[in-house]
């Protein structure tokens, strides 16, 4: 093992005068000495200078030898050793750090989300959740659909219901000693918002001559909810599949459907995006 303790003992740091035998600092005579150095049993070249006994030699020949990094810093006006890097003799270029956010971004409905391993979020009880493990991220096994964007509009969607977005939350629950957190994930909350407005536009009950139709009172057939009432009983489904949405849709065309979707994670690891619709 290379051991730099043994190099650094009598340093001198600071300007040493070559190109003779014999140099003068401090009032004490320095001549060039013969002895020799060995690294890790081989023999190196280094200059050195016996001074009152002691042998004298150049800290960055040091770095060279025995492998570590030593520069002079202009801006602090110090010499700087970095015991854990290999030789350079300049100073590392300054990389400026762009500062991670605290906790991944779930605020936006039209923009995924995009958690990373490091993240933290924290829940409507206080409870911190940091995550760990995104491994099933868009990534799930039982996919059998793309969820990297949202339905393309195939009807005029500013003709329907504008429910406005919840605001963005999350829930914490402990069982069988684990934690649970449940994100609300307006991305998906959209998709399901969009899946309906196209499959509105696609059947003949609810979208005739370029317009939805409308009731007697000139009321929409169809409206949205983008959050469910706690009082409400909802059906669950995951992963996302455009037919749980179209075909209970086409089987009872007018009413209210309110939407949900959430992400669940299990001590700080993603499991899964559950869907929830209910109407009435």
């Amino acid at each position: 093992m290379k051991r730099i303790g043994t190099f650094m003992t009598g340093l001198v740091i600071g300007a040493m005068l070559f190109g003779s035998s014999v140099a003068y600092a401090a009032g004490a005579i320095a001549e060039l000495s013969n002895h020799r150095f060995f690294v890790d049993g081989e023999e190196v070249t280094m200059t050195a200078y016996g001074i009152n006994g002691n042998n004298y030699v150049m800290l960055r020949d040091i770095g060279k030898a025995v492998g570590f990094n030593v520069y002079w810093d202009s801006v602090n006006h110090c010499v700087q050793i970095e015991s854990d890097k290999p030789y350079t003799g300049t100073a590392p270029t300054k990389v400026q750090q762009v500062a991670k956010p605290e906790r991944a971004d779930y605020s936006q409905g039209d923009v995924m989300p995009n958690p990373e391993v490091g993240d933290t979020i924290t829940c409507s009880d206080g409870y911190v959740m940091e995550i760990k493990d995104l491994t099933k991220y868009q990534n799930s096994m039982f996919a059998t659909q793309e969820t990297d964007t949202l339905p393309k509009p195939t009807c005029d969607w500013s003709m329907l219901d504008q429910p406005v977005l919840p605001d963005a939350e999350a829930n914490h629950f402990k069982s069988g000693g684990r934690d649970y957190v449940f994100v609300r994930n307006l991305f998906e909350t959209r998709r399901m918002q969009y899946t309906l407005y196209n499959a509105i536009g696609d059947n003949p009950q609810t979208w005739k001559n370029g317009k939805p139709v409308t009731r007697a009172d000139g009321g929409p057939l169809v409206t949205v909810k983008l959050s469910i009432p706690e009082t409400v009983a909802a059906n669950s489904f995951w992963p996302w599949r455009t037919e749980q949405i179209t075909e209970l849709f086409n089987s009872c065309p007018p009413g209210e459907y309110s939407f949900e979707a959430w992400d669940v994670y299990c001590d700080g690891v993603f499991r899964y995006t559950e869907y929830y619709v209910a109407v009435k």
